[in-house]
């Protein structure tokens, strides 16, 4: 990067890092640090909330994502919207009424001791691996600009991030996501418009659609339904998107303490309804534009030059190899391919061009083949290197093609959003550990009028974020090579999302389904989503992940139902 594009990202992120201590004033106990002592009003809460979704995973992954297999991802969301809805009319009023510090308090309520810490045990596996990724994504920034080791740029990000966390708590996260999200949305659509911009000349953004389209990238519904049938096995299709995209929807922000932290920050009831359905209108969109960026980024490299693999640092390091001349080889077929797919792009937006569309789509299919192999001998020249390189799309046409001081914006957009939802996550994290486990099986209780009392748990409290930071950094160091992004934190959470959600709706609305019947159901249905997931891996049984999630939700109630006849009949908790 040139010295503007430094001082730009410099000044940025150190403007975020003093932003969020000066905001991190509040009261110096567990409800100021972890709930913001409830004050924030609904249009704070759904910044917060989008915040905490948009991950730099989003903003750096999404493009690549829509690049490589269109934008069919958007179906994904297509559950939200729904699932906000009941959030509204089931979960938030009963949170709120029982005043929890985190959504598992309501299960030893309902329940007992055990079933609400194995299901925060399950949150805190998730979140604290699903975080580690999240801390790797911007880490990928440094290591290709500046080529770093990715251990050691691990570690820089989340000691930057772990500052303003552990100062500042749930506040300051809600403010600096603030700031982030209009600096973010800003950057976005600058990079949106100076692709279309830097189309060749006489092209613009109908004659990019148009070509994107031609290529399979604007695949933006899919019914998952061929000639053999209903392909359980594709991830992202209208189905799958509706049904499975509500069940992890309504896990996620009903009963992830990283979502249901943010909306118990609210003044009341109708501000959290509101932050959440807000959230619920908003999101498919914003997911829609990221991934349309995607799409036209595409559309610009059927004009322009692409490199053959986007990961410039790992491509350079395996031109020091024996592969050198079998790289070359396959670059120049590329490159002679690329030619064509130019000639061809720029006769199909003329007048009479339909008649190459068929030729377009086979050479973009020819293009990405191309690519394969070359990753293919890649992985033979540095082994240890991720040969994916679907999360550096979006990074190397920024580097490569934007303005100076443009560039470290950018960049600084992916470490914004990153911190965003990394620091949400910690304090969750750190929520349900002094919640659910410190105090809890201390037999310690919460007395906001004990200022000595709540001035060492707060303290205690800040422990348990840094804990969490060191934790999700160590796991970052081990998430090299998982492909996708924003795949890779989905089907994480895909794994105990249902089983979570499963829980909470027996003690919603199985009133007669009691303790023991709902915690054998818990351990059983985790094993069964575990199965599933690699009966898939290994392709004996074909579920997209989406699925994992409908699949223990429903597990745990049915058995729970099977399993309370074995037991007495519990009385019913008024709650």
């Amino acid at each position: 990067m040139s010295q503007p594009d430094w001082i730009v990202l410099a000044i940025t992120l150190l403007s975020i890092i003093a932003y969020g201590l000066y905001k991190s004033r509040t009261s110096r106990n567990l409800e100021g640090y972890f709930l913001s002592d409830r004050t924030m009003p609904w249009w704070l809460v759904l910044l917060s909330i989008m915040g905490t979704q948009a991950s730099a995973i989003t903003f750096l992954s999404a493009p690549g994502q829509a690049f490589t297999d269109g934008m069919r991802f958007v179906q994904y969301y297509f559950g939200l919207p729904i699932a906000m809805v009941i959030l509204c009319i089931t979960f938030v009023p009963l949170f709120n009424k029982v005043k929890v510090f985190t959504a598992y308090e309501f299960l030893e309520k309902r329940f007992d001791l055990k079933t609400r810490t194995f299901t925060s045990f399950l949150f805190l596996l998730s979140r604290g691996l699903s975080t580690g990724i999240s801390i790797y994504a911007p880490s990928i920034i440094l290591s290709s600009l500046l080529g770093w080791d990715i251990f050691w740029t691990n570690i820089v990000m989340g000691g930057l991030l772990i500052t303003y966390t552990v100062s500042g708590g749930a506040k300051a996260v809600a403010y600096t996501q603030q700031l982030q999200l209009i600096i973010i949305f800003a950057g976005m659509f600058i990079a949106g418009y100076l692709i279309v911009h830097y189309l060749p000349d006489g092209i613009g953004f109908k004659d990019a659609l148009k070509v994107s389209g031609a290529s399979g990238k604007l695949n933006v519904i899919t019914t998952g339904i061929s000639s053999k049938g209903f392909d359980w096995k594709d991830r992202y299709n209208l189905v799958s998107g509706v049904i499975g995209g509500f069940f992890l929807a309504l896990s996620y922000f009903g009963t992830d303490q990283s979502q249901v932290g943010r909306y118990l920050t609210a003044k009341s009831n109708t501000e959290s309804r509101l932050g959440l359905l807000m959230n619920g209108l908003v999101k498919v969109p914003m997911q829609f534009l990221i991934l349309l960026l995607g799409a036209m980024l595409f559309t610009f490299y059927q004009f322009n030059n692409a490199p053959v693999f986007f990961n410039k640092a790992v491509a350079d390091k395996a031109m020091e190899t024996p592969y050198r001349d079998s790289l070359m080889r396959i670059e120049q077929r590329f490159n002679q391919q690329q030619a064509v797919q130019h000639r061809l792009s720029r006769t199909y937006i003329m007048p009479n061009g339909e008649g190459v569309k068929d030729s377009l789509a086979a050479g973009a299919r020819t293009l990405s083949g191309i690519q394969k192999e070359y990753q293919a001998v890649l992985k033979k020249a540095v082994p240890a290197a991720d040969n994916n390189d679907t999360n550096y799309i979006f990074l190397r046409f920024v580097v490569d093609y934007l303005p100076k001081g443009l560039v470290g914006l950018l960049i600084a957009i992916i470490f914004l959003a990153a911190w965003g939802s990394i620091a949400a996550a910690l304090n969750s994290l750190a929520a349900c550990s002094m919640i659910d486990f410190h105090l809890r099986l201390r037999g310690v209780q919460y007395d906001k009028g004990d200022e000595q009392k709540c001035l060492d748990e707060y303290r205690v409290s800040k422990y348990y974020t840094l804990a969490w930071g060191i934790f999700s950094v160590i796991t970052a160091e081990f998430a090299t090579g998982m492909g996708s992004l924003i795949e890779a934190v989905n089907v994480l959470g895909s794994l105990f999302y249902g089983v979570i959600l499963g829980i909470f709706l027996v003690g919603f609305y199985f009133k007669k389904i009691g303790a023991q019947a709902v915690f054998i159901a818990a351990i059983l249905g985790e094993l069964i989503v575990i199965a599933f997931f690699f009966l898939d891996k290994y392709d004996i049984v074909g579920l997209g992940f989406l699925w994992l999630n409908v699949v223990g939700a429903v597990a745990v109630v049915l058995l729970g139902l099977i399993f309370q006849p074995l037991f007495r009949r519990p009385p019913v908790p008024s709650v």
